[in-house]
């Protein structure tokens, strides 16, 4: 991060001054209504704002509390220790933290050289996010609609450990720098640079913890990871062995999860795959259906005029044009 940035960040704010004069608890009448646990983004956005961004507070000890918006914590330096739903997660520098609205979240006090910033958001900031994320099945996707339902059901959190990965790191640096100086058209940037973040963190789902009591969550990460690298070739009974797992129970932990069968999922990331392949590179089509998985050409067309509503040499002529 810029030095002039985190400069900016590192200066002791009025609240934080009120606390290291004496102030031990954090004011909650900034978070939340008087007696309540759940932090309001009432309180912490503009009228008519869809995302803010804060420092985090340092100094103080944050109690157990939820939040009616999604936060996104991003740790510019130095460390913070948070318990969510139970687990506990270090944020380290470069490090982001995803929580939806029902996780139940403890902030540990944070000292000086611990810059964090908290991204407020409301779950219909990610309608543009999620769009450019397409169809293909992933535990960031799930993770996002189950923001947009509400869901209590899916994963609390996603701790993604992406310290070394330059794009991640310079796209939430982009939204931070937006979001702080008012610039036209600032919500059109902030939701492009949010999608251009999560494709760059989709590809980077190996890195990401999630609920170490989501016992099903993490089974699904495990099965889209599997994905992702053998969907040429990879066979669910070869995971299920690997993972020691029953077969049929496993077929039906996936469906029940995601609502298609493994090989749907299968079918989904070759063809995504595939369209990627015609839209980036000189490729015949025979040499893409092959390379993704596909021996039998014409099934390969079938399938792929199914999902994209063209043959796989109309699509290319699309893209190109």
């Amino acid at each position: 991060m810029t030095e002039e940035l985190l400069r900016e960040l590192r200066k002791i704010t009025p609240e934080e001054q009120r606390i290291l004069d004496g102030k031990n608890e954090i004011e909650r009448e900034i978070y939340a209504g008087s007696g309540e646990n759940k932090f309001d983004a009432g309180r912490l956005l503009e009228s008519g704002k869809l995302i803010a961004v804060r420092p985090h507070t340092r100094f103080v000890h944050f109690p157990a509390h939820t939040h009616n918006y999604v936060e996104v914590i991003y740790m510019c330096s130095g460390q913070t220790r948070h318990i969510i739903n139970g687990n506990e997660v270090r944020l380290e520098q470069g490090e982001l933290l995803l929580l939806n609205q029902n996780a139940v979240q403890e902030i540990y006090p944070a000292r000086e050289e611990d810059i964090a910033v908290n991204f407020i958001i409301l779950p219909e900031f990610f309608d543009d996010a999620l769009r450019m994320m397409e169809k293909e099945e992933n535990m960031l996707r799930q993770f996002v609609i189950d923001c947009l339902r509400g869901d209590s059901q899916g994963a609390g959190y996603l701790h993604f450990q992406v310290a070394d990965v330059l794009p991640v790191q310079n796209l939430v640096e982009n939204l931070i720098w937006t979001i702080l100086h008012r610039l036209p058209n600032k919500r059109s940037i902030n939701q492009i640079t949010m999608g251009l973040l999560f494709l760059q963190l989709m590809n980077q789902i190996d890195r990401a913890r999630t609920d170490e009591s989501g016992g099903a969550q993490q089974l699904l990460m495990t099965v889209l990871n599997y994905i992702e690298e053998h969907y040429r070739d990879g066979e669910l009974s070869d995971l299920a062995e690997e993972l020691h797992y029953d077969l049929c129970w496993m077929s039906r932990e996936i469906k029940k999860q995601t609502g298609k069968t493994y090989t749907e999922l299968v079918q989904a990331k070759r063809l995504s795959q595939a369209a990627y392949l015609l839209s980036h590179t000189a490729m015949s089509v025979m040499d893409i259906g092959l390379s993704v998985g596909y021996e039998n050409i014409s099934y390969f067309h079938r399938i792929f005029k199914k999902r994209y509503g063209v043959s796989p040499r109309k699509y290319r002529v699309q893209e190109k044009s």
